[in-house]
């Protein structure tokens, strides 16, 4: 059973938040573009993987059932991501002297492993496009039998204005044809096989010195990189499938091209819900590994970078992203990355905080409430901030329950605890550092508070001095102690 039927999505397509009515109901199926593997993954990549973990989790708690697939893109990705030059693939392989699928296996593996530190589930199905050549010559031979596209000296392109005649190319990014022609003929001269300069490769006849290559009518070669992702998703997910997402650097020309292809191949359109994450900058730009200037995920864990002070734990980076609203830019900064870590200590801290409250036989918090804010905020297209904000509110509450300020009885305590675990583990994705838990003292935190109650007494008999030492004593221990009207408090250094 669906647990609510308010959420409501910004869909590209349409430019407006729609309320999400999956095509079968109380089933998704989603598709993300994955990254084309050949280097590390950055802070971009993680962005994306890291927005839909969340889509995905979401959708998962309010009880769909999720088909989320998200590919590899292991060949047919060119520099520039034009339809000219060397796979970037191909092109690592040889600077390394490697074989290109050893290239791709590696950062595949790579990937996998920055994904499983930032806690982002594995989707239920991660084809590569390598494996799917036969349905990508397939689908470029419908859209050639429909009359969407031309061959010519081996290779298949897409007819732009063919297709535009009929339909709309652009209705997703917004372009227009003579717009385009304007900006992209300077390339034409490169690209002279072309009927237009923005027609785009299906099917690329390989020169002598590309490795990777497949037999085909045409000619042996390799797929064109937008045909990919028409191919997968409609294979794992059909012909209608609820959502489609990634980046919005790839809303043009990657995803324009798929609809095109999609509906240039079967007459209709595939997708019902466009979303796209938008980019992360540093100072100002993009960042990205055509520009140069990206932290790869490896060097924020191990602190090896000239723009880091230090490593920063795999959480807070994912903290640091869910902090923005997906559709707004993200911009990197040491202080925001600080500003993560001290508000994970205080969540963790409130976590810890609960399970230390003695319960009333009364209560003056409504667990209702706190549930509908933030429901309310996951609804309103994934808004993150909005959630976040309501969950410090709450940790006041939790701190006023533990100082008692407020009252809660038994029973709207485990609601409590049971919320709050909900939110920030299952829903938010967020887990415990090590370091957060573990100190450098063997000392439990049940041996602590015997420690500080002993501490009590030796106050309330005016023994000032070995109180302060024992105080003092924890402090070296990385325990920091603060004497309250009630009592005291402890909590870990940083």
């Amino acid at each position: 059973m669906i647990k609510n039927n308010n959420l409501h999505i910004y869909n590209t397509l349409t430019r407006q938040k729609e309320k999400f009515e999956p095509v079968v109901e109380g089933a998704v199926g989603m598709y993300v573009c994955g990254p084309t593997v050949y280097g590390d993954p950055h802070l971009g990549h993680a962005r994306s993987a890291i927005v839909f973990d969340l889509v995905f989790r979401y959708l998962k708690h309010l009880g769909y059932k999720v088909r989320y697939v998200r590919n590899i893109t292991d060949v047919g990705h060119l520099e520039h991501d034009a339809d000219e030059g060397e796979d970037k693939i191909a092109k690592k392989a040889r600077l390394e002297q490697l074989e290109p699928m050893e290239v791709a296996q590696y950062y595949t593996n790579r990937y996998h492993k920055a994904m499983d530190m930032l806690n982002v589930l594995p989707p239920s199905i991660e084809p590569h496009a390598s494996g799917h050549i036969p349905e990508q010559i397939e689908m470029t031979k419908k859209i050639l039998d429909n009359g969407y596209a031309y061959k010519i000296n081996g290779s298949v392109y897409f007819d732009v204005e063919k297709y535009n005649s009929k339909y709309h190319y652009g209705k997703l990014s917004g372009r227009k044809l003579d717009e385009l022609y304007t900006t992209t003929r300077e390339n034409l001269t490169k690209q002279e096989e072309k009927r237009n300069p923005f027609d785009f490769a299906l099917w690329k006849k390989a020169d002598e010195r590309h490795i990777m290559r497949w037999k085909s009518e045409w000619s042996d070669g390799f797929p064109g990189w937008h045909i990919e992702c028409s191919v997968m998703s409609t294979k794992y997910l059909g012909e209608k499938f609820d959502i489609h997402g990634g980046g919005m650097d790839l809303m043009f020309p990657h995803h324009e091209c798929e609809i095109a292809q999609n509906v240039a191949s079967t007459g209709e359109e595939t997708v019902k819900y466009w979303m796209h994450n938008n980019l992360i900058t540093i100072e100002g730009q993009k960042m990205s590994k055509s520009l140069g200037n990206f932290i790869t995920l490896f060097e924020f864990f191990n602190g090896n970078h000239p723009k880091l002070d230090k490593a920063y734990e795999p959480i807070t980076i994912r903290y640091f992203i869910l902090s923005a609203h997906y559709r707004s830019t993200l911009d990197f900064s040491l202080e925001g990355l600080k500003a993560a870590e001290k508000n994970l200590q205080r969540i963790f801290k409130a976590l810890f905080t609960l399970n230390k409250i003695e319960p009333s036989d009364t209560t003056e918090i409504n667990i209702d409430e706190w549930e509908k804010k933030f429901y309310a905020a996951l609804d309103d297209d994934f808004n993150t901030p909005i959630l976040l904000a309501h969950l410090y509110e709450l940790i006041k509450d939790i701190n006023k329950v533990h100082q008692k300020q407020l009252k809660i009885d038994s029973e709207n305590l485990e609601k409590l605890k049971k919320l709050y675990n909900t939110i920030i583990f299952e829903i938010l994705g967020l887990t415990i550092p090590e370091e957060f838990i573990n100190t450098k003292t063997e000392l439990t935190s049940e041996l602590i508070d015997l420690i500080l109650i002993v501490r009590k007494e030796l106050k309330a008999n005016k023994m000032f001095e070995l109180a302060d030492m024992i105080r003092n004593k924890l402090i070296e221990k990385g325990i920091i102690v603060r004497d309250t009207k009630d009592g005291f408090e402890w909590e870990l250094k940083n």
